[in-house]
């Protein structure tokens, strides 16, 4: 398996919705609260800045015994309201007032896959996009990675669920990379993390798919499966990661500051 953890480590500044979209009601506001209260969580938690103690962690999450599936239970309870929020925005258009108020919440995201990432002693480098979008894609990509962070974890106790992780990790990179950054695209400036490019996306999604692969190969080794067919899934994941180096090294990438670690890595 690939010694890369690294695209999980994405950090995230404050949004507070409440505090940014006018709320009309009742009900609506309280939406929006709950809205930055799940986001809070999901932020605290990656930022490393949650004072929440190991035991009462667990306890809140029922029972959840490490910080990734942790993560992974508060990225799917902020992906529903966020969805909900950026659908209702997207049904107004390009209303003056809400693109207004949306430039407001500064939404700001680290890059885990930049070449100063590994090494950036004075604090990560922020990106701000200000489109939902923007924050949707980026929620996306930290969940395909903590998804395969998990498929790490596990691997050792339970191979066919490590697969089926790393698949729909590799499932999810291949929607951004084809369905969420053609409509983000307008919104994107020069200087973007490498995260927010297709080429990127279909990178990480070639590389689960070839992590899934070889964690089907053990599963084929344990049964005793012929050396023919070993050597054809073999084969298979020098496949995927040829491809995934095919696109990282394209001349025509369309991000040049790329970790070094990501290249070492194909």
């Amino acid at each position: 398996m690939l010694n890369f953890g690294d695209p999980a480590e994405l950090r995230t500044k404050k949004i507070i919705f409440e505090d940014v979209y006018p709320a009309r009601d009742s009900a609506t506001l309280e939406h929006l609260k709950e809205l930055s209260s799940k986001r809070r969580v999901l932020e605290e938690s990656i930022n490393k800045s949650s004072s929440v103690t190991e035991a009462i962690a667990r306890e809140i999450s029922g029972g959840l015994t490490t910080r990734c599936q942790q993560d992974l239970q508060k990225v799917e309870k902020y992906l529903p309201l966020l969805e909900n929020l950026v659908f209702y925005v997207d049904c107004i258009g390009s209303n003056f007032k809400m693109v207004q108020y949306t430039s407001e919440l500064k939404i700001r995201w680290s890059s885990a896959l930049n070449s100063s990432s590994f090494f950036n002693f004075g604090g990560p480098k922020f990106y701000q996009i200000n489109n939902l979008q923007f924050e949707l894609f980026m929620t996306l990509f930290l969940y395909a990675a903590k998804l395969r962070q998990r498929s790490v974890e596990i691997l050792a106790t339970d191979l066919v669920q490590s697969a089926t992780l790393y698949r729909e990790a590799a499932g999810i990179f291949n929607h951004l990379a084809h369905e969420v950054i053609p409509s983000l695209q307008p919104a994107l400036s020069a200087e973007r993390p490498p995260e927010a490019t297709s080429s990127i996306c279909t990178v990480m999604s070639l590389i689960c798919l070839a992590e899934a692969q070889a964690v089907t190969i053990r599963r084929a080794e344990e049964k005793g499966t012929t050396v023919g067919l070993l050597a054809k899934l073999h084969h298979g994941v020098s496949q995927f990661l040829g491809e995934a180096a095919g696109v990282l090294y394209s001349p025509t990438r369309e991000c040049k500051d790329i970790s070094s670690r990501l290249e070492v890595c194909l």
